[in-house]
């Protein structure tokens, strides 16, 4: 049994797109595009940069920019809370000791 998947239908810059997505990641996929969409447009009512593929690329490594940022972000949270759970470990082995 051969399942396809659902199309959903994005508009960026007035153009329409079809993206085969699982249903369960739609609404991410659409919240995404309207980002990109908000980005782009923001882009091309400055009027510093022109045409759409420039636009694009740039609005494109500005979110890449963006994300790369929240994971170095999420690296360092992930170590200051696996340093704070060493800790509390540490605490507690010492507490259950002196029993």
């Amino acid at each position: 049994m051969s399942s396809t998947l659902p199309y959903v239908s994005l508009m960026i810059m007035g153009k329409e797109y079809r993206i085969a997505i699982d249903a369960a990641e739609q609404d991410d996929l659409i919240v995404s595009a309207q980002q990109l969409d908000v980005q782009m447009r923001k882009m091309r009512d400055s009027g510093k940069i022109t045409g759409p593929d420039r636009i694009a690329v740039m609005a494109s490594l500005n979110l890449a920019h963006e994300l790369q940022l929240m994971k170095n972000k999420n690296i360092a949270l992930n170590q200051r809370m696996n340093e704070y759970l060493s800790r509390l470990t540490s605490k507690i082995d010492k507490v259950l000791d002196k029993d």
